[in-house]
């Protein structure tokens, strides 16, 4: 028999020997496994993404603020990383958990490893552990607080979990105030082209890039940036952008948004714009168990039947009992999964919001429509005047 073709050799993480590194759950499990990135321990909110590609967008992704995320997908960092798939300034998470990684990437666009990158930012990861069997614990007992503890060797189960109790929740910090840009960037054309405003909650850089490569010039705002200095920039619409945390925590921002609603400025809400959409019309806002995070989320168009696979992460829903149902407001979009909120549309004024990502980075693109029906709102706008 002729010899086997040997093919490419790659280091494999998945049943490293040494256990120096453990993820402990306030409700006392411990998953122990083999340290990467960071020799730096880590606390927070222990979540899963069920994202298959995109590990660098998920560690760059601001609505991720305080969270230690595991990844179900088992094998990550199998195509490097690169600066142009950040989509923030830095990475977010407060710790990465993984079955297995790769030290020997292969891709052209890598310039290094998921490892070196971790290190690089400070935050710590884990490899060896049963994803898995993390994952389906937590779908159980739903998010919650957790350590990432790296030389873990001699500490006990239950210090680890000790410590995990103790850990801070996103909504209990203000995260928001951590992720935006502290200034005001302006990006795209001049001239006459569309102008629009986003609030930057932990606005992603692909919702930036897709307003652009529609020819709109944009110009991002920090969060607490008042309504006066809105108008004085003149904007045919404004977005609301993604961000991290509870959306209860953000009073400050309805005020902002009950005007935009009172000018008819065009508006469009995103994850949790949307949220504080829902708020500043008088809905309500709870937790979800273990979140939506990943890009295989099924939601239907209620007016057209129309069903899109959607990229969402969001710990927080709008409660569908609360919308009020006699100011023209209406459901616009469902999850098919659990039939929560994913979209709000108005009678007359010209307001659209989603629950997930349009923009994606990652995930898949079939919703990046919507940022042509928000341009559609606008040019109706300007004709109507």
């Amino acid at each position: 028999m002729p010899e086997a073709i040997a093919g490419p050799q790659r280091a494999s993480h998945r049943f490293a020997p040494a256990s120096d590194a453990a993820l402990a759950l306030a409700d006392g499990r411990v998953f122990r496994g083999r340290g990467f990135g960071a020799t730096a321990n880590a606390s927070g909110e222990a979540v899963f993404t069920t994202t298959m590609t995109g590990y660098q967008e998920v560690c760059t992704d601001p609505s991720f603020r305080g969270q230690i995320v595991c990844m179900t997908y088992p094998l990550i960092g199998n195509y490097g990383v690169n600066a142009d798939d950040d989509e923030s300034r830095r990475p977010w998470i407060s710790g990465l958990v993984v079955r297995e990684w790769s030290d020997k990437p292969s891709n052209w666009r890598s310039t290094g490893t998921i490892d070196d990158y971790l290190k690089d930012a400070g935050i710590p990861g884990i490899s060896g552990v049963d994803t898995r069997a993390l994952t389906r614990h937590i779908r159980s007992v739903g998010d919650t607080r957790a350590v990432l503890v790296r030389g873990a060797q001699e500490t006990s189960d239950e210090n680890l979990v000790t410590l995990a109790q103790d850990a801070l929740l996103p909504s209990e910090v203000d995260v928001v105030g951590e992720v935006r840009e502290t200034g005001e960037s302006v990006y795209g054309p001049e001239g006459n082209a569309i102008h629009v405003v986003i609030l930057d909650c932990g606005v992603k850089r692909n919702i930036v890039r897709s307003l652009v490569n529609r020819g709109v010039r944009v110009t991002v705002v920090p969060y607490g940036t008042s309504y006066d200095r809105i108008a004085e920039l003149r904007p045919d619409g404004v977005i609301v952008s993604p961000g991290p945390g509870d959306p209860a925590n953000l009073d400050s921002g309805l005020d902002l948004v009950r005007s935009l609603l009172a000018d008819q400025r065009p508006y469009f809400g995103i994850c949790l714009g949307h949220q504080l959409l829902a708020r500043a019309i008088g809905a309500g806002t709870d937790k979800l168990k273990f979140g939506h995070r990943g890009g295989n989320q099924p939601v239907r168009d209620e007016r057209t039947g129309k069903v899109t696979i959607t990229a969402q992460n969001h710990s927080y829903r709008v409660i569908d009992e609360s919308i009020p149902v006699d100011g023209g407001w209406q459901v616009a979009l469902r999850n098919l999964n659990d039939n929560s909120v994913e979209g709000l549309w108005h009678d007359t004024l010209p307001v659209l919001s989603v629950q997930f990502h349009p923009e994606a980075s990652p995930g898949p693109s079939d919703s990046n429509g919507m940022f042509d029906q928000f341009l559609d709102l606008i040019q109706s706008r300007s004709a109507a005047d």
